[in-house]
């Protein structure tokens, strides 16, 4: 049964934006020949999610379908033919997800769909989030995306699955024989005592190491204490030793002289350093006064120099600027006038332009009581669809979920059931005729069929009939209760009478959900936006603006009516005067700045030249008032030299610092101290050790620490033997087990044999002489060449790809025997091939296009531009458009 395509439809998908249609696919070859970036892994990524990715779905890959940087919903919708009949399924994702099934017997929607559709394609529910190829089934491993192609993989457990019956048929046996079903249980059992599934230790095996571990950690706890309280005795022996020895060094006088003289030296080494600090500081407050000096010189001088040059300055200033004074009141006059002109022009065009405004905010008020009018309308259908959307709502919210109806059905048929083995179990007896004076258990009996489930009791005059059914149909009776009880308590739970009501319920809450969107669409009909009133789109906006409104807002209605026409035409009027006036005044003030412009840097340049030439004679006069000034020369002279005479005593003080230094001494008293501070500390935790090791000896010494040790001893021998019995016998387990699941694998080499043959067919055209090997997974693993095997990995990149096409159309061969839906899709197929090879493999596909549906998405148009049915993406878009 090949599975055919007829047309996929695509909206908000990743690079589809916009709605796009194809159609036109036919039941042989159809090629697909587009350039990189149109959309061709994107049509096959859609086709997946549409088939296999749950419509409910939120993960990663669900939120890639979206077009990058947009909020929407991507939607699906694909026509294909199954089983000779016509299907289609639509499917939204992310925003409002959706899913249904349209087919031979009505539709299905939520998770009917989807359990429809994973029945009828052969898949099961993917759970991994990136979409699982396995989980697809046959389509999985016949839909292969852009370079999937490249290595050669085993088909999914659900391939494997359905190819098993005519594998099975073919060879005569099924997997390890019944003999093998009977022993290997039993094995496993066992093995499951000692052993995990992946082969660890567990159970007895377990139980026997931590014996023979805890075992161990007392005998060599015991021996460790024994050993503890025999050191004990060698280190109390050193540690008294040592103590010795510290004693007789803390009584050597070697340290104390040796600090005596230290501190001598120290006394002489400070005596120079402060000298030469006293030596430095002389020196450098001569050096200040000799820079002080210095710089008083050459400041004087300078303010000199400036006095001189700011008056020359100062002159040239007011010279350029004398010519300049005539022309600045001329342009001040001219600005005035035209000032006094523009502000009568302006005071005009606002009496003008307010006119205008006013005569525009009566018509706009005209408009917006007309846009009142209309919104109040609005609201009040508005209210009217609210509350049949809250009705038709609460239909909607009280379906029952898919999985409670089927436990309620359940609970039915167990019902059923229960009743029909009292039935089968109970006594039936007929009263007809005269029943005066007949009892049946107290009562007066009536006419009719009667079952009796218990022990009655039925008397006429004095005698008695006693009539008891069999023992076991109390108890059918008692199943029957429970399962009436637990049915009625379904029932009372959710609200309903009886099966039949919920699924009433459930069918009339999803025509409601269908009402709910037609209610919705009618809202949003008559709640568009309204720029004039500020009202956005929407219920809620519309609502808000009646609420906040009061009643009459917009107003009483104004019979006058302004001439706009002609107030804009005297507002334009005036407008023209006002730029005339502003141009004028333009020129004037354009004018006035010039000759400001050229009279703002004189001034500058003048009062900078005055206020320089006050500031310098200024400086100088200060300068020349200091008292050091009239014998400047003498002192710093005298200054120099006492400068000199300093620097000698400082190279003096400097050398006697050298030969003492006070940091090396204090340093190498230290160490003189930091070795008696140490030793002393060590004696003192040493009396502390000698202490503890003797309280040690005495508390331990009366223990029994040798037998102790040696009872220990014999037992961890005792859990030795144990341990090493109990691994002996998971061991020859272990063997036992693997020997069966060899003799397993030979059966499994033996079963795979008819998948070979089948791939041999189309591997001998493209390899002549090669004899494929597959493994137990029924993946393709060798390829046998003149007596030398080569492993699929070892292979060129093309002759790998190739091998997968071919071992694909193997397995859709045996699928399509067993009525599975199969068609072959492929992205960019044979990439890595030669023209032969090529030309062979197209050959091959044409072909197998006989007895399924084959579809190529492909970029290379010189390479396949004359197979099959070729349909363009932009030939889509057209039809769509149209």
């Amino acid at each position: 049964m090949s599975l055919r395509i007829r047309r996929i439809a695509l909206s908000n998908f990743r690079k589809y934006r916009d709605p796009f249609v194809l159609d036109g696919l036919t039941d042989g070859l159809n090629v697909i020949i587009e350039p990189n970036e149109t959309g061709k892994s994107t049509l096959l990524e859609a086709m997946r999610a549409a088939f296999f990715i749950r419509h409910n779905t939120a993960n990663r890959l669900a939120r890639s379908y979206a077009p990058y940087g947009e909020a929407v919903a991507p939607q699906i919708e694909i026509g294909f033919e199954a089983k000779g009949e016509a299907w289609a399924v639509s499917k939204r994702f992310l925003k409002s997800a959706s899913v249904e099934v349209r087919g031979p017997n009505g539709r299905a929607q939520g998770e009917d769909a989807e359990a429809q559709l994973q029945a009828l394609l052969g898949a099961r529910r993917d759970t991994s989030q990136g979409g699982d190829a396995a989980a697809h089934g046959a389509l999985g491993l016949l839909w292969v995306g852009q370079a999937q192609a490249l290595e050669v993989t085993a088909p999914g457990e659900i391939v494997r699955d359905s190819v098993r019956a005519t594998l099975e048929a073919e060879v005569g046996t099924i997997m390890g024989g019944a003999a093998y079903q009977r022993v290997r249980p039993r094995i496993d059992s066992q093995y499951a005592e000692y052993w995990t599934n992946s082969g660890r230790p567990t159970g007895r095996q377990t139980a026997a190491r931590d014996e023979h571990d805890a075992a161990q950690r007392a005998a060599s706890e015991a021996a460790t204490r024994l050993a503890a309280l025999e050191q004990g005795f060698s280190d109390v022996e050193a540690a008294r030793a040592r103590l010795k020895v510290l004693d007789r060094d803390l009584a050597d006088t070697t340290d104390a002289e040796q600090r005596r003289a230290l501190v001598g030296q120290l006394d002489v080494a400070r005596s120079a350093a402060q000298l030469l600090d006293t030596r430095r500081a002389e020196q450098g407050r001569l050096v200040d006064r000799v820079r002080a000096l210095e710089d008083l010189a050459s400041r004087l001088a300078t303010a000199r120099k400036a006095v001189v040059d700011t008056a020359t300055a100062l002159n040239k200033a007011r010279d350029s600027r004398s010519g300049l004074v005539g022309q600045l009141a001329a342009a001040q006059e001219r600005a005035t006038t035209a000032r006094e002109l523009l502000t009568r022009a302006r005071d005009t065009r606002r009496t003008a332009h307010a006119a205008l405004d006013a005569a525009r905010k009566r018509a706009a008020e005209r408009e917006r009581r007309g846009a009142i009018g209309e919104a109040r309308q609005r609201y009040v259908e508005l209210v009217a669809l609210e509350a049949e959307y809250e009705a038709t709502r609460q239909f909607a919210t009280a379906m029952i979920p898919t999985t409670v109806i089927k436990a309620l059905e359940e609970r039915e048929r167990t019902v059923d059931k229960a009743r029909a083995a009292v039935d089968a179990g109970a006594t039936r007896i007929e009263f007809a005729g005269d029943l005066s004076g007949l009892m049946i258990d107290g009562s007066v009996a009536e006419r009719g069929d009667r079952m009796l489930s218990r022990e009655t009791r039925i008397r006429l005059g004095d005698a008695e009939l006693i009539i008891r059914p069999p023992v076991g149909l109390q108890g059918a009776e008692t199943v029957l209760a429970n399962a009436t009880d637990d049915l009625n308590a379904a029932l009372a739970e959710h609200g309903v009478a009886s099966v039949a009501a919920a699924r009433a319920r459930n069918q009339a809450a999803r025509d409601a959900v269908a009402n709910l969107r037609t209610v919705e669409a009618r809202i949003a009909g008559i709640t568009p936006a309204v720029t004039l009133l500020g009202i956005k789109a929407g219920a809620s906006a519309l609502k808000l603006f009646i609420a906040e409104m009061e009643e009459g807002a917009e107003g009483p209605e104004r019979d006058e009516e302004a001439d706009v026409e002609a107030l804009t035409i005297a507002a334009g009027e005036a407008d023209t005067a006002l730029a005339r006036a502003e141009g004028v005044d333009a020129v004037a003030s354009e004018q006035l700045r010039e000759v400001e412009a050229r009279n703002a840097p004189l001034m500058v340049q003048e009062a900078g030249a005055e206020r320089d030439a006050l500031n310098a004679a200024a400086h100088l006069a200060t300068l020349e008032a200091r008292p050091e000034v009239a014998s400047l020369d003498d002192a710093l002279r005298d200054a120099r030299q006492q400068e000199a005479a300093a620097l000698v005593n400082l190279q003096d003080a400097e050398r006697a610092a050298t030969a003492h230094d006070v940091v090396t001494i204090e340093r190498q008293i230290g160490l003189v101290d930091k070795r008696v501070e140490v030793a002393r500390a060590q004696r003192t935790d040493l009396e502390k050790v000698i202490a503890g090791l003797e309280a040690r000896i005495e508390a331990e010494g009366g223990k029994g620490l040798a037998e102790r040790a040696a009872v220990a001893r014999e037992e961890a021998e005792a859990a030795a033997a144990n341990l090493a019995r109990v691994t002996q016998e998971a061991e020859t387990l272990k063997l036992l087990r693997d020997t069966l699941e060899n003799a397993r694998a030979e059966t499994s080499r033996t079963f795979v044999g008819p998948v070979a043959r089948r791939a041999r067919r189309h591997i001998e055209r493209l390899l002549p002489g090669a004899d494929p090997s597959f493994g137990d997974d029924l993946g393709l693993a060798s390829i046998a060449r003149g007596g030398f095997g080569e492993s699929c990995g070892d292979l060129s990149r093309g002759t790998q790809e190739q091998l997968a096409v071919l071992t694909r159309l193997a397995f859709a061969d045996m699928l399509l025997e067993q009525g599975m839906p199969v068609s072959l899709i492929l992205d960019d197929p044979l990439v890595y091939s030669d023209d032969t090879r090529l030309d062979l493999m197209t050959e091959i596909l044409t072909e197998a296009a006989t007895r399924m549906q084959v579809i190529l998405l492909t970029c290379r148009d010189r390479a396949f531009r004359h197979l099959g049915n070729r349909i363009s993406l932009k030939s889509g878009v057209e039809r769509n458009g149209d």
